[in-house]
């Protein structure tokens, strides 16, 4: 198979499963190792086709995260969404994900920890859904300062392989009260400077891999993860609060099955 084929393959795969509570990251290395597709190449390219679905979420919010920059409404009791919010959404990850950077990329992605947060994700998120008391908060600009520190604290699991960002601050929003559509919207939100952090940090690691006879692999591969990503990203806030989590949870199961019997096994 060739590598632009590939790339346009996994750049469906890492725009079709960054937002979704399904665990983009297992996606990745189950579908790299059906397609023959690893080592630090991959891992390289994984870090381009992450910033193309980064890219996705700045466009659909970018008037939304223009708004963050007006500091005249931070403590004030009008209800808006401010920049306090994103901040208490990100500083509990950030702090969990850079002190443990450097252990989480060497000693927890393997096959088996993916498999593991895969299946307990799962169940963090049927117990989200069967658990959540009535929901007080219907939009991001009614959420508070505790519900997005709340859920800053679930996307601390996110740095964990498999465990997904969308599913743990989303089921960590719906504990904290915020419906299905305000915990995703919120999620998209606080996931952008996480990501930023993140795959900023390895981009600079893997620079040395870069060659200038990857850029048009890496291109299909980040164009594909952009547009594929924004379309999915609509379109999950639209059925969310329909199909609700637990449909994704069962899927995450089964995934966890074709994770072992496939990359493990």
């Amino acid at each position: 198979m060739s590598e632009h084929l590939i790339a346009f393959i996994l750049g469906i795969v890492e725009g079709l499963t960054e937002y979704l509570p399904v665990s983009s990251t297992g996606h990745l290395i189950l579908v790299g190792s059906l397609l023959g597709f690893t080592g630090p190449k991959a891992s390289t390219f994984e870090v381009i086709i992450q910033l193309g679905s980064m890219l996705a979420i700045l466009v659909l919010y970018f008037k939304r995260f223009l708004s963050l920059l007006n500091f005249s409404t931070i403590g004030k009791p009008v209800k808006k969404l401010d920049i306090v919010h994103i901040i208490l959404g990100v500083i509990p990850a950030a702090v969990v994900g850079l002190i443990l950077h450097d252990f989480i990329k060497s000693q927890l992605f393997s096959p088996k920890v993916v498999v593991v947060s895969l299946v307990a994700g799962g169940i963090l998120m049927i117990y989200a859904e069967k658990k959540h008391r009535p929901f007080t908060t219907n939009t991001v600009d009614e959420l508070s300062y505790k519900q997005a520190f709340i859920i800053g604290l679930f996307q601390c699991l996110a740095v964990i392989p498999g465990f997904s960002r969308a599913g743990s601050t989303i089921s960590g929003g719906l504990l904290a009260r915020a419906d299905h559509k305000t915990s995703a919207e919120f999620s998209f939100l606080v996931a952008l400077p996480i990501m930023v952090g993140a795959t900023g940090l390895d981009f600079i690691k893997s620079l040395h891999f870069l060659h200038s006879s990857d850029i048009p692999m890496f291109s299909i591969g980040f164009i594909t993860a952009f547009v594929v990503a924004m379309l999915v990203a609509v379109a999950f806030l639209k059925v969310l609060s329909k199909i609700g989590l637990s449909v994704f949870a069962y899927y995450r199961f089964a995934l966890a099955v074709l994770f072992t019997v496939f990359v493990i096994l």
